[in-house]
């Protein structure tokens, strides 16, 4: 298996059942793009960092992004040092701490289009969130108090990753120039759709870390009504796919997300935080999405 493989398994959940559904050169480059921001994501929620360390990484991991003439020289120092810090008690994370010299060669042999717009919205990410913890509380936590505060920390996080899969797929499917209005109308709303369903679904767990992603004054009930109104337009931005002539694992690969996040969401609602779809029932969608993406019928 590839090492890149193992890292996505290693340290992912939704995207590491869904990847795989993408034709090359797409796949690596989603995969690639995933580790980068697992990186960021990592730092953000290095608890046992001070918020000042967690910011500082940050900055330092988007100049290191930026001076891709320098990865090879400074990469495997800036790795070793992050590592020897702790940033996670997580296995899979840390080791793809130390895989940073290995992920960025692995970027840097991405066609130069790829390779650019990979880069140029991790670097977008992660200085988004540098600016979020900079607004934490003393002890880095970040409590977010409105719905437009829940709104901007999701795009940071999330809706800048609809914006990169679109870019990605607009340069490795040309077909599909004809729907990038729609395409991009939409891109956002996705990424923002997963990112509420996993805010309302990890509600408890976020709470015993000291984190509080959803805003006391807000509804919860208001919450699932945005992350429903945002999974209509994931479903949206799936049929502008398939009226481009898109390939067919692109389109298993953005359906099959927000199926899940569909059924995640009706579970929570049902059963509350914490609540999940059942193996088997993410086993029959898998089923059915492999053959989606190799042309079959499931």
């Amino acid at each position: 298996m590839d090492p890149l493989d193992d890292l996505l398994l290693e340290t992912s959940r939704t995207f590491a059942l869904t990847i795989p559904l993408l034709p090359e050169p797409t796949r690596r480059a989603t995969c690639l793009a995933y580790l980068l921001f697992r990186i960021s994501d990592t730092f953000e929620d290095a608890s046992t960092w001070a918020r000042e360390d967690r910011v500082a990484a940050l900055r330092t991991w988007c100049d290191v992004l930026r001076a891709r003439d320098a990865w090879a020289r400074d990469a495997p120092v800036l790795s070793k040092a992050w590592l020897a810090r702790q940033p996670s008690q997580h296995e899979g994370y840390l080791r793809l701490i130390a895989s940073i010299p290995s992920v960025l060669a692995a970027v840097s042999g991405l066609a130069s289009g790829q390779r650019d717009i990979v880069v140029a919205h991790a670097i977008r990410s992660a200085e988004g969130m540098a600016d979020v913890l900079g607004r934490a509380d003393p002890d880095g936590w970040v409590r977010l108090e409105s719905l437009e505060d829940l709104r901007a920390y999701c795009y940071i996080v999330a809706g800048i990753v609809g914006e990169l899969l679109t870019s990605l797929f607009l340069h490795d499917a040309p077909q599909l120039a004809a729907e990038a209005a729609a395409l991009r109308e939409d891109e956002r709303a996705f990424g923002e759709a997963l990112q509420l369903v996993n805010i309302l679904k990890d509600e408890r767990d976020d709470a015993s870390e000291g984190r509080r992603f959803l805003p006391p004054s807000v509804p919860r009930s208001e919450v699932v009504a945005l992350a429903r109104e945002d999974l209509d337009r994931a479903r949206a931005y799936t049929s502008a796919l398939v009226r481009g002539g898109a390939p067919a694992g692109f389109i298993a690969f953005t359906a099959m997300p927000a199926e899940l996040a569909t059924k995640s969401l009706d579970r929570v609602v049902a059963d509350g935080p914490g609540a999940k779809v059942s193996r088997a029932v993410v086993l029959e969608m898998m089923v059915r999405y492999r053959a989606m993406a190799a042309g079959q019928r499931a």
